[in-house]
Order: structure tokens, then C-alpha cells, then sequence
């Protein structure tokens, strides 16, 4: 029996090849993103542990911002001195190093990366840990000199001796470029510029007495566990936050672990994808493999095989080839690690191929991956086959029980598929968004499943439709190419099914994105009332001297600021907020709409008070008068009274988690060192907006990263946001596709072994070549447009319920890609015809007498 199964999986390699593609792309997604993502962490584990301090001395921050509010967290460089006192100190340095600021040459165009990695600006303080060091040019001297990383010098092409402006919180200042420092390590790919220690105080924190860390070498023979358990008896740690080489090391690796997460799981839906579709190719190739050699297995059967070995006949093919498409697969995965470690470096993150790491966890999924897909698509052809009775299949009498397996899917696609539907139905009807969600994903599996089984039921009945006018446009060819397309539901609902898969998660985020775009859209119209919005490109806060400067511009009316706050409110219901919230100038009303359930934008800019949803207000007991303890950073605290309600869905701007905003005096007083976020600004009496707009420009072109937006420019960057999702959706449905037509083909080909007889005679009473090609490409056409139409309906009621989800957070419109729509039905279209051109062609150079003859 091993040498018949191998015979035979030799016998059959070309046509196994196809399936094997499926395997090989679903591992080498898995092989990569393993790859990849260990070799990023290993490297940055090593970069973080070699440039840490012994230990790190920072201010203690109790709550994370959702929105940077533009303010650096500092402590005293005095403190400095009282470390350096404590036993077991070998050096204490007072650091000032912050990310919040802006580098343009003298052509007014940023230097920082386009990657977006962060231009850093810090002291120039020279140790055995430091990751750069000074390759050209002497270090900086005083105000106005300044070193730059090589890379970034490169890039940009900047050169010793040339003057770039830094925009930082305290005011914009000109340093001139005085050498340039190599990264001795794995360069993260931030663009660093080097002052020296005072004046990097002075001009970024805004004072020589403020630091934003301190810096401990520890003696010889103390450990840093010791050391850091002795500097907190000596400074406390109510203030401070104290961290270890190893834990500043874990941490910064944690923050690095977000930016990895996503290109992991990206990746990895990949896979899932690819394993998806994958599994519907080879449950297709295996059935009709089987059907093809019923005599050969009767054959077996009848010698002696019983069906326990038949089966696992079956399913040793299967897992030969599932152990080819994973070794083929961890070998492209290692490729594509690879390509991305190439295209990272590309984007300023300087990763190298040769520290590339294979762990022995990738081979172990890579082959789990493979083998664990090949076989669980198999085992069902392989019981198919173990059941085949010798003389039925001896005498190639069709097997019995063929209807009995469409009842069973009758009734098991109809169980599931009505527990899917009622999940949809509670879905749309639910009141809270957990619940909708929770939901919206056990309906999306059981309707997804449902329709995979009830497929083939619903192959005879759509294919008619579909195909009801071929035979008036191609006669007999497409009288025959309609009958083969039902001439095997099971087949060709499988083969359809691969693509189905694919344009249901188009179909559904299709409608999603489109809705959220619409309902941003009535929402922009709804809330904003500016003329413009003066904004940062990425939302990181500015300097205070583009507002003065937006201000001071000829034409210029009304200017109301933004403002970002980090703040952390205690409910009456006892529980703790950390959320952001937003301060706001007084003329709110004059530059967005605002409706409220109680109060007004007077009450609510009030100094001590604050405006909050009227929804979450009333989950949480809030009610107008209300007195809420508000907690800031750096341990600021004090007594906010809710003087108004708002209907949140129209309060632009106030999306954060409990729509909190007040009056500007209340950030500027207990976040001094804050920044505004956004400006909207309305023109004077008597000025347009289009006179206007050339003026904001002329004022922030030394400004490159702020922005000067109108409606439709807000409308547009909403869009291009929510395209970012979307075209990973159509990357997802392109690789669906791929595997997809590998499917078509690998059936349509099969099915001309199969009807190799039947071809010949066809031939014989007078079918063309062209005739033949074109009943095939028919055929392959209409099983395409099958796959299209289960698959958009089904995508179509998960995008109108995905929209029920999002109307819960405020997105109520509901937009139907009517235009995207039709686009992926003609698509499938063409998709069918490219997938039978191969098939097609190899029907038509058959010899028919040898075709006649064929067994």
C-alpha cells in the first residue's frame, strides 16, 4: 500500500502542484511574520540593552494620554546632585531629550523622517553606551551648534556647516551644523540632533534647571537592582519612576511590540486567508483525484486493502503533500523576511539579513501550518474513498448515497445558517456596542460556514439564472457549458466557494468604509463651522508661535484654539476615567455646531466647569451639577462642576471616551506646558476664504508640518485614513483571488481529465477547437460569477450590520459601494476567463482518437 501511495502521488505531482501553491503561500505568510518579528525584536532587544543606564531616573507618569497633549514631563536637574550622593553611584547625568519638535533646512522642507520615526532632540553626552559616536566635525559648543546623525545627514543631504531651524515648544531657534555622529548600533531609523546639555535644557525644556531624566552609572561590584533599591530610599518614588537597564530595556521593547503587532497579525491574516482558501482547493483536488480513480481504489479494494488502509492511503498523499508545500513554504517565508528586512531598511529602520533569526518556533508552525491544513482538507475525500464499495467502484457504477449528502447539507446549512442569521438580527437590534460586536462575529462565522455547506444546493437554481442566456447567445456551447457547471453541485460549489470567501470580506468592509466615510462626512458638515483648521500633519501638537503667527495674519477673523489634556476624572458611580479631554477658547459656537441635551457652550467654557456626553454621563450618574474630582499629570488635582451635556454624535472634535471639554484657562493653568493641537480660524468681515487661504499658507510655510485645511480637505483626510484599511482588505481579496484561480483552474483542468472521453466525442460529431475553448471559458465564467454573487450578498448583510455597529458610536449613515459592487462582479468575470485559458487550451490540442480510447 506505501508503494502504491507513492506511485500514485507521483502519478499525480502535476496536478497536486496547484494545491501545493496553496500551502506554500499560507506557510511562507506565517514562516515571514515569525521571522521578521523575531528578528526586529531580537535586534532592538540588543540596541535597547546595550544603550540603557545602569538605572534611569524619570518623572512618574500615572495615566497615559490617548492624544499627545504637546507637554514634556520633566524633574529637576538638581536632582542630578542627590543621586550622584548615593553609596554604590559611580556618575549621575541630568538628560534633556524630547520628541515634540520639528527640524527644516533653509529651504523651509523637514528633515525628519518620512518613515514616521521620531526626530529626537537631545543633550550630547558622550558614554560606552551612547549609540553614535563622532565620526566628522567636533561636538557642539555652546547656543547655535549642533550635531547630526549620519543617516538622516545623508538622507536629507545636509553637511557640516549648514543652519537648520528647530521648532520647539519653548520657540523655533537656528543651530548650525557642526558634525556628524554614526550610529555604532541598529540605527531605529528617528532622525537625532545633538546639543549640548545646557543649551539642549534651555531650548528644549525652556530652562537649564529642568531635565527629563537622570542617567546612573553604577560602581564596580554594585548591582543595578542594589543601586536602584538604594536611590529610592534616598529620592522616593511618590515622583519618580525608577527603571533598571533590563526593565527600560523591557519597556521600550513593550512600545516597539505595538508597531510589530500590526505587521504581525497583517501578515498573519494573510495566512489565515491563504489557509482559508487554501482549504477549499484542496478539499476540490482530493475529491475529484478520488473520483478519477474509483476504479483504481476498487481495484485495491478488491485485492485485499481494507478501508481503514484506503484512507490512510489518502491521507499519506495528503500529508506529502502538505510536508512539500512546507518546506517550500518556510523557505519563501524565509524570502519574504528578507524582502521586508529590505524594505524596512529602506524606510530608515537599518535592520540587517544576516542577523535574521529562525527560531525553532517558525519551522515547528511552518510545518504544522502545511501539514495541518493539507490534511483536515483531505481526510473527508478520504473517507469518501475509504467507503467505495469494490464491484460499484470496479464496475464505475456511480457511487451510492451521492443525494443523501445534499439532504444532510440541507439540513445542517439550514440549522447554521439560521443561528447565524438570528446573531445578525441580534446584532442590528442591540442597544451597546460590545454586544453588537460579539454578535456581528458569531454571525459572520456561522452565515460564512452555512453558505460553504449549503452551497451546492444552491448551485443548480443561481447557475440557471446566471447562465439562463447562454444558450440563446451560444447555442449549444452554451447550452453544454451551463449543463457542466451543474452537472456537479459539490464541485463546483467548492471551486466557487474559494472566491466566495475572498468578496464577502470585500464586500462587507467595502460597505463599511464607504458608511464610515459618509457618516464622517454629514458629521463634518453637521459640526464644523470654521473656515479653516490649522492642524499638525499627524495631530502632534505646535509651538505657541503658530498661533501667534496664524493670528497676526492679514485677513484673519477669529481664532479658536484646541487644546489636548490628559486628565483622570473620578465618576459618581466610583468609577476612574483616564481619558483626554479638550480645552477650548470662548467663541466656540462660532466656529463648530454643537448641540446640546442640557446647558451651552457659555456654561461649559466657564471657568470650573466642564461639558461631557450626555450618553456616558447618564451610564455613569452624571448629571448637570455634578462635581467631579479631576486628576492632571504631575499630580495636579481639582473640583470640575458639569455645567452642560452633549450630544456627543455632534460634537466634532470630542470623540475621545466621555466627550469631556472645557474652557482653555483650565489646561493653561494646570498643564502649563501644553500646546495647541488645532486652530479653527474664521476670516475677518470683508475677507473671503478663498483671499484667505494663500495668506495661512504663505504664514506656515516655514512650517512644513502644519496644515491648512478646509471642509473639503478634512473630508479627504478622513477618506484617505479610512483607505488605509480598505486597501488592506483589497490586498487580502487579491490574494484570495490568486488562490481562488488556482482553484478554478485546478478543477477546470481535472474536470478535462475527467470528460477526456466525452471531449473526444464531442470532437468527433463535429465540435471546433473555438467551440470547445469557448464552452470551457463559459463554464469557468459562470462558476467565477457564482462564486461573486454568494459572495457579495453574503458581504452585503455583514457590511449593513457591521454599520449597525458603528451607528452605536455615532456613524448612522449607511452607504452601499453600488459602483465597487458592480466593478468585482465583472471582475469575476474576467477572473473565470483568465483562469480557463490553460484548461481550455489543452482541451482543444487533444488528439480525439486518443481521447475516443481513453480509459
Amino acid at each position: 500500500m506505501l508503494k502504491a501511495t507513492l506511485r500514485s502521488f507521483l502519478a499525480h505531482k502535476g496536478r497536486l502542484l496547484l494545491s501545493a501553491l496553496a500551502v506554500v503561500l499560507s506557510v511562507a505568510f506565517v514562516a515571514g511574520s515569525l521571522i521578521f518579528s523575531d528578528t526586529v525584536t531580537r535586534t532592538f532587544d540588543r540596541l535597547f540593552a546595550s544603550t540603557s543606564a545602569d538605572v534611569t531616573v524619570s518623572p512618574r507618569q500615572d495615566f497615559e494620554s490617548a492624544v499627545p497633549s504637546g507637554e514634556v514631563p520633566t524633574l529637576p536637574a538638581s536632582l542630578a546632585q542627590r543621586v550622584a550622593g548615593v553609596d554604590g553611584v559611580e556618575e549621575a547625568h541630568a538628560d534633556a531629550s524630547v520628541e515634540n519638535i520639528t527640524v527644516v533646512d533653509d529651504r523651509n522642507e523637514s528633515v525628519s523622517p518620512t518613515s514616521g520615526a521620531p526626530t529626537i532632540a537631545t543633550d550630547w553626552y558622550l558614554t560606552d553606551r551612547s549609540p553614535v559616536e563622532l565620526t566628522s566635525g567636533h561636538a557642539p559648543e555652546g547656543d547655535g551648534e549642533a550635531l547630526l546623525d549620519a543617516d538622516t545627514a545623508d538622507t536629507k543631504d545636509v553637511g557640516i556647516g549648514d543652519t537648520l531651524t528647530v521648532q520647539a515648544q519653548p520657540g523655533s531657534f537656528k543651530v548650525k551644523i557642526v558634525g556628524i555622529a554614526t550610529f555604532t548600533t541598529t540605527n531605529p531609523g528617528a532622525a537625532l540632533l545633538f546639543l549640548d546639555t545646557r543649551t539642549a535644557q534651555t531650548r528644549l525644556l525652556g530652562s537649564p534647571d529642568r531635565a527629563t531624566s537622570i542617567s546612573v552609572t553604577a560602581a564596580s561590584g554594585v548591582s543595578d537592582e542594589q543601586l536602584k533599591s538604594r536611590i529610592a530610599q534616598q529620592i522616593g518614588t511618590s515622583d519618580y519612576e525608577l527603571e533598571t537597564a533590563a526593565e527600560q530595556a523591557e519597556s521600550a521593547a513593550a512600545e516597539l511590540g505595538g508597531f510589530l503587532d500590526v505587521i504581525k497579525y497583517v501578515m498573519l491574516g494573510f495566512a489565515g486567508i491563504a489557509v482559508l482558501v487554501g482549504v477549499f482547493l484542496i478539499v476540490n483536488t482530493f475529491s475529484m483525484l478520488i473520483a478519477q480513480r474509483t476504479r483504481e481504489l476498487g481495484l485495491l479494494r478488491a485485492l485485499g486493502a481494507d478501508r481503514r488502509q484506503v484512507r490512510r492511503s489518502v491521507l499519506t498523499e495528503a500529508v506529502l503533500l502538505g510536508l512539500v508545500g512546507s518546506t517550500l513554504g518556510l523557505a519563501a517565508g524565509i524570502g519574504l523576511a528578507a524582502g521586508l528586512i529590505r524594505l524596512m531598511s529602506a524606510f530608515g529602520m537599518n535592520l540587517r539579513s544576516a542577523d535574521m533569526v529562525v527560531g525553532w518556533a517558525t519551522p515547528v508552525s511552518a510545518y504544522a501550518v502545511g501539514l495541518g491544513v493539507t490534511f483536515v482538507a483531505a481526510y473527508l475525500p478520504a473517507r469518501r474513498a475509504a467507503v467505495v464499495s469494490p464491484m460499484a467502484a470496479l464496475s464505475d457504477a456511480e457511487i451510492a448515497g451521492v443525494g443523501r449528502p445534499l439532504r444532510v447539507r440541507a439540513v445542517a446549512g439550514s440549522v447554521v445558517g439560521a443561528l447565524g442569521a438570528a446573531a445578525l438580527v441580534g446584532c442590528a437590534t442591540a442597544d451597546e456596542t460590545p454586544t453588537s460586536a460579539s454578535l456581528l462575529g458569531l454571525g459572520v462565522v456561522l452565515t460564512l460556514v452555512a453558505t460553504v455547506i449549503a452551497g451546492p444546493l444552491l448551485v443548480r437554481p443561481v447557475i440557471r439564472v446566471l447562465g439562463g442566456a447562454f444558450p440563446a447567445l451560444y447555442g449549444p456551447v452554451g447550452r453544454m457549458s451551463q449543463r457542466n457547471a451543474l452537472r456537479n453541485p459539490r464541485r463546483t460549489g467548492a471551486t466557487a466557494a474559494a472566491l466566495m470567501v475572498g468578496l464577502a470580506l470585500v464586500g462587507g468592509m467595502s460597505v463599511a468604509s464607504a458608511s464610515m466615510t459618509e457618516s464622517f462626512d454629514q458629521q463634518i458638515d453637521r459640526t464644523l463651522g470654521a473656515d479653516f483648521v490649522v492642524q499638525n500633519d499627524n495631530f502632534v501638537p505646535f509651538p505657541q508661535e503658530v498661533t501667534d503667527k496664524v493670528r497676526a495674519t492679514d485677513g484673519v477673523g477669529l481664532v479658536v484654539r484646541q487644546r489636548f489634556v490628559p486628565v483622570a476624572v473620578r465618576l459618581p458611580d466610583g468609577q476612574r476615567l483616564e481619558t483626554t479631554a479638550a480645552g477650548y477658547d470662548a467663541r466656540l459656537d462660532d466656529v463648530a455646531r454643537v448641540t446640546y441635551a442640557q446647558g451651552d457652550t457659555a456654561a461649559a467654557l466657564a471657568d470650573g466647569h466642564l461639558a461631557m456626553s450626555a450618553d456616558y454621563a447618564k451610564d455613569h450618574e452624571v448629571r448637570v451639577g455634578s462635581v467631579l474630582p479631576v486628576e492632571f499629570p504631575d499630580g495636579a488635582q481639582t473640583e470640575l462642576t458639569v455645567a452642560a451635556l452633549t450630544d456627543q454624535d455632534s460634537a466634532e472634535g470630542f470623540g475621545t471616551q466621555g466627550g469631556i471639554y472645557f474652557g482653555i484657562a483650565v489646561a493653561e493653568k494646570y498643564v502649563p506646558g501644553g500646546q495647541e493641537s488645532a486652530l479653527y480660524v474664521n476670516a475677518v468681515d470683508g475677507t473671503s476664504a478663498d483671499t484667505l487661504r494663500p495668506a495661512l499658507e504663505r504664514t506656515l510655510d516655514p512650517y512644513p508640518q502644519v496644515k491648512v485645511r478646509d471642509q473639503a480637505d478634512y473630508k479627504e483626510l478622513i477618506r484617505n485614513q479610512i483607505a488605509v484599511l480598505l486597501y488592506l482588505v483589497y490586498a487580502l481579496l487579491g490574494l484570495a483571488i490568486v488562490i481562488a484561480v488556482l482553484g478554478v483552474v485546478n478543477t477546470l483542468a481535472l474536470s478535462v481529465v475527467e470528460r477526456t472521453r466525452e471531449i473526444g466525442l464531442l470532437r468527433a460529431i463535429g465540435l471546433s477547437r473555438r467551440q470547445l475553448r469557448r464552452m470551457i471559458r463559459l463554464e469557468s465564467v459562470v462558476i467565477a460569477v457564482f462564486g461573486a454573487v454568494l459572495g457579495l450578498g453574503l458581504g452585503l448583510v455583514w457590511g449593513v450590520c457591521i454599520q449597525r455597529v458603528l451607528a452605536l458610536q455615532g456613524m448612522e449613515a449607511l452607504a452601499i459601494p453600488w459602483g465597487t459592487i458592480v466593478a468585482v462582479v465583472v471582475g469575476s468575470a474576467v477572473v473565470g476567463i483568465v483562469a480557463a485559458l490553460l484548461p481550455a487550451l489543452r482541451a482543444s490540442r487533444m488528439n480525439v482518437l486518443a481521447a475516443i480510447a481513453h480509459e
